[in-house]
């Protein structure tokens, strides 16, 4: 399968994921284990932009790139330079191709960082698997994807209300 069929696949489990509410505590797994410990707030520092900046970008990589331009500043070094590779890629693409980047650039661009984290994990966890495991996963989400718009509403799992904030005892 293609990364790019392989990161659709990730953000689909993760625009579902994200809404979903963590597993409670096993028996096995004592309560202070079960969820991570807060990091602790970094002192507020002015973000270090990275290069190269979106003023540094061509126009056609500014063009390609476009649903992109709010978080750019923020994106780590790695990132940029992932997408700075698509947008070298773009021009030679078929324009159903360029259409689909488009959409999914838009689709990531509308995440939260905490459901592209778990787009990331989720697309880290799908490359483990093993290629057979990963054939039958790939027919399935095309089963998936063939069914019309209110089967695939009726297989979505219901979004989960946030958890109350917790109160703390003084």
């Amino acid at each position: 399968m293609r990364p790019a069929a392989w990161f659709a696949l990730a953000l689909w489990i993760a625009a579902g994921a994200a809404t979903a509410q963590p597993a409670p505590p096993s028996p096995a797994q004592p309560a202070a284990q079960a969820q991570p410990a807060a990091k602790p707030a970094k002192a507020a520092q002015p973000a270090k932009k990275s290069r190269p900046t979106w003023a540094e970008l061509n126009a056609e990589q500014q063009n390609t790139l476009a649903p992109l331009k709010p978080d750019w500043e923020q994106l780590e070094p790695e990132r940029k330079k992932k997408w700075i590779g698509i947008a070298k890629r773009y021009p030679k693409m078929k324009p159903e191709e360029q259409d689909r980047v488009q959409k999914r650039m838009q689709k990531w661009a509308n995440l939260s960082p905490e459901q592209r984290r778990q787009a990331r994990e989720n697309y880290r966890q799908i490359a483990k698997v093993p290629p057979e495991k990963r054939r039958t996963l790939r027919e399935q989400w095309a089963e998936y994807q063939a069914l019309p718009p209110q089967e695939r509403q009726r297989l979505a799992p219901p979004p989960q209300p946030e958890p109350a904030p917790r109160k703390i005892k003084k």
